[in-house]
């Protein structure tokens, strides 16, 4: 069991080849997440499948699971222009990031 304060969970969205959809999600392992978006457990059907949204693009840290559940369901209620903004104000040439990702 980690000690308290050594937690890390993700904010994060991602995104398809043309930018045209977002999804956001929140995890305790970045790498392994998008490792399971680009590779779904056969016979399941996802949104990012579905849209094909596999390109990290955005994200942010925390060590408090509350606090990363209540900043995604946040989000989640932004305007599409707000979230674009908060994506641009942190990669604003809207780069794939999930090579960057240790």
């Amino acid at each position: 069991m980690k000690t308290y304060g050594t937690h890390n969970y993700f904010v994060y969205i991602l995104t398809n080849k043309n930018k045209t959809v977002l999804y956001i999600g929140v995890t305790n392992d970045l790498k392994q997440r998008l490792y399971e978006h680009k590779h779904p457990t056969e016979g399941t059907r996802s949104f990012t499948q579905k849209y094909n949204c596999y390109y990290l693009i955005y994200y942010e840290q925390f060590e408090d699971i509350n606090q990363a559940i209540a900043r995604e369901k946040e989000l989640k209620g932004w305007r599409r222009e707000k979230k674009e903004k908060l994506i641009a104000s942190f990669n604003p040439e809207w780069e794939f990031l999930d090579e960057n990702i240790g």
